[in-house]
C-alpha cells in the first residue's frame, strides 16, 4: 500500500494527455503547463483521450513513481474543462 501524507495533495490534471508520454514526458507537462514542481510529493493523474487509461505520477521522496490503469469496458469520469489542474479533498 502508498502511503500519503496528510498535507499530500491529488491534482487532476483536466483535459486528455498522450498516454505515451513517460516519466520525463509527464514531469515536463507539470512543470511546464501546470506550473509545479513534480517533485513537490503531490500527486498528478492523467487520463488519455479515449477515457480508458489513467497515470499516476508521484514523487515519494527517494524517486518518481508512475502508475497506470487501463480499464477493460467503461471510462474514467472527468472535468469538462479543457486546461488546468483540478485538486481534489478528502471529502
Amino acid at each position: 500500500m502508498i502511503g500519503l501524507l496528510t498535507s499530500t495533495r491529488v491534482w487532476i490534471v483536466v483535459g486528455h494527455t498522450d498516454m505515451r508520454k513517460g516519466f520525463n514526458g509527464l514531469s515536463a507537462m507539470v512543470q511546464t503547463a501546470l506550473e509545479a514542481n513534480p517533485f513537490c510529493g503531490h500527486v498528478f493523474v492523467f487520463r488519455g483521450r479515449r477515457g480508458d487509461m489513467l497515470k499516476v505520477l508521484w514523487f515519494d521522496g527517494q524517486g518518481l513513481l508512475l502508475l497506470a490503469k487501463r480499464l477493460e469496458r467503461g471510462r474514467f469520469v472527468w472535468p469538462q474543462a479543457q486546461e488546468g489542474k483540478v485538486s481534489l479533498t478528502s471529502a
